[in-house]
């Protein structure tokens, strides 16, 4: 069974706004799902609709098979939700509160705070545990807020910018645990980002989502096969251009120069497979050239996103 399945899902709000344009996809179990756009993409309607907090206009979605609209009590048994500004209380500790939500699930008080110190010191809070919420910098509330979403341990977790506010080894910890949620206890977790450069670090699979219409879906590998996108072989070397020793015409044609370094210069070609670089690097070589380093850099999520918005916007005129 798919973790979380959205078939053609479309919300259109009093007044006319189309938030979300009829988005299809599912979740695998276990997997970290990059749910990618800029603010207003659609990504926190999307969510709402998984957790029953709004009705879809059109379409369907569901998560472990149960349909939010009609089963949201039972979305929230196996579901855990991070949102980028949670509400706790302020007069209760960080302890206190995570045992409170613990009880809202049915978990005894002794057990949410088994629970909840082990949250704490997973997420590196174990000294504020007995402090005032009141007390709590932006980056500790938002870590709290991560540990009450994981208290009833769910199986599906929804995240909006978990990392927001947080310092590189707050961050650190908290990407750690989300690793570890879904490598060894095989939790999906649906990550909701416009941070295209941290989604990739982390995510095992993509939807880039543009004004509410996905615009693809895929792992890294995926997509970078669907935009036949290519990488670009950059050669730092000498007497490849320009010089009479280089003389395979057809492959200097596709060179340009790229920064100057004190051994060589940088030339930058595009391939469309690894395999093409022995027989480039032998080729150099047999002229004459000298290679001082080979690197393939491969297009990233950002380099895909800008180009599938690039080509939509193409489409339209």
């Amino acid at each position: 069974m798919q973790a979380v399945v959205l078939q053609d899902l479309s919300k259109t709000f009093p007044g006319g706004k189309e938030a979300v344009k009829g988005i299809s996809l599912s979740l695998r179990q276990g997997e970290v799902f990059g749910f990618l756009g800029p603010n207003g993409a659609g990504k926190t309607t999307t969510v709402k609709m998984l957790n029953g907090m709004l009705t879809p206009s059109a379409g369907k979605c569901s998560v472990l098979g149960f349909d939010p609209s009609r089963e949201p009590e039972k979305v929230h048994a196996v579901s855990g939700v991070l949102t980028e500004h949670a509400q706790m209380y302020d007069n209760m500790t960080g302890i206190q509160n995570l045992i409170f939500y613990a009880e809202i699930f049915g978990i005894s008080k002794e057990e949410g705070r088994k629970r909840g110190l082990t949250l704490l010191e997973k997420l590196k809070l174990e000294e504020a545990g007995d402090q005032k919420l009141a007390a709590y910098s932006t980056g500790m509330r938002q870590r709290l807020s991560l540990a009450r979403a994981l208290i009833h341990r769910p199986e599906v977790l929804f995240l909006d910018e978990p990392t927001s506010g947080l310092d590189p080894e707050s961050a650190q910890n908290v990407n750690q645990l989300i690793r570890e949620l879904a490598q060894e206890k095989g939790t999906t977790v649906f990550l909701c980002t416009h941070q295209l450069r941290y989604a990739q670090e982390i995510c095992t699979r993509f939807g880039l989502l543009e004004e509410g219409r996905l615009l693809a879906a895929g792992t890294l590998a995926e997509l970078r096969e669907k935009m036949n996108a290519g990488a670009e072989l950059r050669v730092r070397a000498c007497g490849i251009s320009g010089n009479g020793k280089f003389t395979d015409s057809r492959i200097q044609r596709q060179w340009k120069r790229a920064d100057g370094e004190s051994a060589g210069d940088v030339f930058c070609t595009k391939i469309q497979s690894e395999a093409e670089i022995p027989r480039i690097v032998r080729t150099i070589v047999e002229a004459g050239g000298d290679i001082y380093g080979v690197e393939v850099k491969q297009p990233t999520l950002e380099d895909i996103y800008f180009a599938l918005t690039a080509k939509g916007k193409e489409e339209e005129q």
